[in-house]
């Protein structure tokens, strides 16, 4: 591959940035900290809602280095030295009490999010835990989650058994079609999105803004919702813990795991 000007750098939290344990490691730190000292933007590409990304940004040090936090698989982007929002797109109201209808019907927990954390109507459930560990949010009960959410959102997310993921996703998609996004983010999370929303489409309009293009674009993830963003970099990596269909779409994958450095052999390799 031949050498590009990698300005942007996009990253995969779970399972790409941080390992198993959800802690990015002293090496991994110290090439962001040398990529940003270089004039790279670190871009946090998450599925998470912008409050479960924030104390690792902060942890990161992006508020002063000017990085950024893509949340909602793309659904918003935030300059984390000045919080302003520089890009969003939300899911039409309407379809809150559609989506909380059809994980009724299907027997599957759906949630959403407020500003402290977590809401949803089934807080024991294993599953929708699973949410609060990765974003190290609370989780708040309410009875009726669609008619508690009179606020704007920018995704609601099914949370399943693994073994019910497929069917479950394939229901939402017929029932949908047309309407809303729907694709599974982890074996047992399916999000619910507003059409076109997703990582590759944000970050387009975070390069634009800056007047840059997808080859001064390096993005590195291991999940089916990476797919898109990885393609559309100009470097695309995948972990080498990554699914099949994503290590196929990737330019380089990983030779170590998200657990033994990962981000920082791409970063060693591409931008240094």
């Amino acid at each position: 591959m031949e050498k590009k000007d990698i300005r942007v750098l996009a990253l995969d939290l779970d399972g790409t940035l941080t390992n198993d344990q959800k802690v990015v490691t002293p090496a991994t730190r110290a090439a962001l900290d040398a990529a940003a000292a270089k004039g790279v933007t670190i871009v946090l590409a998450s599925g998470r809602p912008t409050a479960g990304v924030m104390p690792l940004a902060k942890e990161l040090g992006l508020d002063k280095k000017g990085g950024c936090i893509l949340s909602y698989n793309g659904g918003a982007i935030i300059d984390c030295a000045t919080g302003e929002t520089l890009y969003r797109k939300q899911l039409d109201a309407k379809y809150v009490p559609q989506l909380c209808a059809f994980a009724r019907e299907q027997g599957v927990v759906i949630i959403t999010y407020n500003k402290q954390g977590v809401v949803t109507e089934s807080p024991e459930d294993e599953w929708a835990l699973k949410e609060c560990f990765t974003c190290k949010l609370p989780m708040q009960k309410v009875e009726d989650l669609a008619a508690y959410v009179d606020y704007p959102i920018c995704k609601m997310l099914i949370t399943l058994d693994p073994a019910r993921r497929d069917e479950v996703l394939e229901a939402g998609r017929k029932q949908f079609a047309g309407e809303i996004d729907l694709y599974p983010s982890s074996p047992f999370f399916i999000e619910a999105v507003p059409l076109g929303v997703a990582k590759d489409v944000s970050l387009g309009s975070l390069l634009e803004s800056r007047g840059l293009t997808r080859d001064n674009l390096m993005a590195c993830g291991d999940g089916i919702n990476d797919r898109s963003m990885i393609r559309f970099a100009g470097v695309g990596v995948a972990m080498q813990n990554a699914e099949p269909p994503v290590k196929e779409a990737a330019d380089y994958v990983t030779v170590a795991d998200n657990n033994h450095d990962g981000v920082a052999e791409a970063i060693e390799k591409f931008i240094f």
